[in-house]
């Protein structure tokens, strides 16, 4: 008998029933309308992500997170330090992209890979950072983070 892999059981689909009241029911399909869901399984999937990665999150796990900063170049060393913090993050950004938005503002968005507390602590330490506007923490909806499979998806290598 053949054995299902890991990865055939986690994209097989269950169905269920779910019981609710008929008021909760009526707001969650209007919902559903003004998301512009197809159906209802699309939306309670997307919110079961959500939560998950919210928990996640809460219980300080090995998450993903995009943390957003607007700041004034202009304040003198400030992108030094900015790039210093992420530097000293312990290798947790993944990436990084700047953009200018007029002359004096620019946005920039950091992707982060690690515990959720750590992730926290650096978008803390950038946020406070004199000269920095605004800046916010996203948890992206991430339920469980894959082991990187070289053979599985292979990208080329850059020297």
């Amino acid at each position: 008998m053949a054995r299902t892999s890991d990865k055939a059981a986690r994209d097989s689909v269950v169905r269920f029933g779910v019981a609710m009241p008929g008021d909760l029911l009526e707001r969650f399909d209007l919902y559903v309308k003004r998301r512009g869901y197809t159906n209802r399984s699309e939306a309670l999937r997307d919110l079961v992500r959500a939560e998950l990665a919210t928990e996640a999150w809460d219980r300080g796990e090995h998450v993903v997170a995009a943390i957003t900063v607007v700041y004034d170049h202009h304040v003198p060393g400030l992108t030094e330090k900015l790039v210093s913090i992420q530097h000293d993050s312990g290798g947790h950004v993944i990436s990084t992209m700047h953009v200018h938005l007029d002359h004096s503002q620019c946005l920039e968005i950091i992707v982060a890979r690690g515990p959720a507390q750590e992730l926290e602590k650096m978008a803390d330490e950038l946020v406070r950072t004199r000269g920095v506007l605004v800046g916010r923490i996203v948890p992206a909806v991430v339920t469980e983070l894959p082991v990187h499979d070289e053979e599985e998806h292979p990208h080329p290598h850059r020297h």
